[in-house]
C-alpha cells in the first residue's frame, strides 16, 4: 500500500476516493478512528492508501483531475 493522499480536510478525502473508485482504483482510508479520538484539532491527518500496483495510475488521474501536485 502507498500513501496517495493526507489530509484533515474531510471533503477532499471524500472527494478523493469517490475520484478513485470511480476511475477502478480500489483505496482504504487510514487512521479515520485515530483521527476522531484526538478531536477536531487536527493533529492526526487521515491517510487515503492504493495498492503498490495501482499507485501511478492513481497519481496520474489525480493530478488531471488538479488534486495532486505534479512533483509530489
Amino acid at each position: 500500500m502507498r500513501e496517495i493522499l493526507r489530509s484533515n480536510d474531510p471533503v477532499e478525502l471524500s472527494f478523493t476516493e469517490v475520484l478513485l473508485r470511480d476511475s477502478g482504483i480500489d483505496c482504504i482510508l487510514f487512521d479515520a478512528h485515530t483521527s476522531i479520538l484526538e478531536g477536531s484539532i487536527g493533529a492526526i491527518p487521515r491517510r487515503l492508501m492504493v495498492a503498490d500496483d495501482d499507485f501511478e495510475a492513481a497519481k496520474r488521474l489525480l493530478t488531471d483531475a488538479g488534486q495532486r501536485d505534479d512533483n509530489a
